[in-house]
């Protein structure tokens, strides 16, 4: 008989149930959430991802080196390098390489890195300098009106032909590229500056830019930053360099080794310790009751002579003379050389020549030992003698 109500309550909790999942699912509004999730791992690696997939999508040939000798099995013709990294560290040698690739049929684009100095004749960057192409900073704009009105950005225009709209990019508008010896066949300008120029070398060309910040993941969707890449290296093969900078032995063992570091580290300070340890036992220090005093004036002596030079002692001695001649005869410092001298004949018993030797302009070389001795004891016999 229990067993009837209990059913009772069991039909009514699922009538319940199924009239809320029933008014539920009729309010419900599906919707589709977006999560941004940032940049894929291979974005965050490869700043330049978005051109390279654009570039392919264009139906060019793409391809990503990481250092210069991609060139020696690079074809000129046809192809277009893209030095986008830093590469401060090129050589002339490399820098002749490059030009010599170029001049062969390829095309070249490089990055402007350094500013012209008007004063040494160069900038540092070796391959700029060979261009004849200069990068300075762009002027100051001109002063706002009273009134400004909203700001709107300083883009860089490219008019081509057959189009009568120019093309828009976003270059860093801070700097400015010149050609003084007008070898470019063709430039793009903003308002401030140029930030592109072109210029034929040999069978090929080289494009110079004063950045490439337009091209990466972040902004080659904006304006037409994109399609300059395309129109710069149409019909050619491209290879982008932008990690010329590849990390030394030490870095690469550190990142996949450090075990093994640690471990040549502990070896090494373990063989050092060995080999410091002393061999026998320690030597007492001498007595200090066998110091003498000449012993003290020696090595003082010894000390003054290899921190000062001999001018130092020999003068010192010459001074202790000249005192005690004013001691001797009062107002001996008033009197010119020659009465000092006479004076010091008189009160030493010394002949001319012994007091010229001793007190005659020192010479500027070193002398030998034993001609310093000479001279010390010259110095002395006539200090004594006063």
């Amino acid at each position: 008989m229990m067993k009837q109500p209990l059913l009772w309550v069991g039909l009514l909790l699922a009538c319940l149930l199924g009239a809320g999942g029933l008014y539920a699912w009729q309010k419900a509004i599906p919707y589709e959430q977006v999560v941004d999730r940032g940049p894929s791992p291979e974005a965050l690696a490869n700043p330049y991802l978005a051109a390279e997939h654009f570039l392919r999508q264009q139906g060019l040939s793409v391809g990503h080196a990481n250092g210069l000798d991609r060139l020696d099995d690079l074809p000129a013709k046809g192809h277009s390098l893209l030095l986008l990294g830093e590469r401060s560290n090129m050589t002339p040698r490399q820098v002749d390489q490059l030009l010599a690739w170029a001049r062969s049929g390829g095309h070249l684009l490089v990055v402007a890195e350094a500013l012209w100095d008007e004063e040494t004749g160069k900038s540092g960057d070796w391959l700029l300098d060979r261009l004849h192409i200069h990068q300075t900073l762009s002027d100051d704009p001109e002063a706002p009106s009273p009134a400004p009105k909203k700001k709107t950005p300083d883009l860089t225009k490219l008019y081509v032909d057959n189009e009568t709209a120019p093309a828009y990019f976003s270059f860093d508008t801070d700097f400015n590229l010149t050609d003084p010896k007008h070898v470019a066949q063709f430039s793009a300008n903003s308002a401030r500056s140029s930030h592109l120029m072109q210029l034929d070398l040999g069978q090929g060309n080289v494009t110079v830019v004063t950045d490439s910040d337009l091209w990466n993941n972040a902004n080659i969707g904006k304006h037409d930053n994109a399609w300059l890449l395309w129109y710069l290296n149409q019909g050619t093969d491209v290879t982008l360099l932008f990690n010329s900078d590849v990390d030394d032995l030490f870095t690469l063992l550190l990142r996949h080794f450090p075990q093994a570091l640690v471990a040549l580290a502990a070896l090494l300070i373990l063989a050092l310790w060995h080999a410091g340890m002393r061999q026998g036992p320690i030597q007492a220090p001498a007595p200090k009751a066998r110091r003498q005093l000449q012993e003290h004036l020696k090595a003082s002596a010894d000390f003054l002579m290899r921190r000062n030079g001999q001018g130092t002692l020999l003068r010192a001695l010459q001074r202790d003379i000249l005192r005690a001649a004013r001691h001797r005869h009062p107002g001996f410092e008033h009197l010119d050389t020659e009465e000092q001298w006479r004076v010091l004949e008189h009160l030493t018993r010394q002949p001319s020549h012994v007091i010229n030797q001793a007190l005659g302009p020192l010479s500027a070389k070193r002398l030998s030992s034993a001609d310093f001795s000479r001279q010390v004891a010259c110095l002395q016999t006539l200090r004594n003698a006063l």
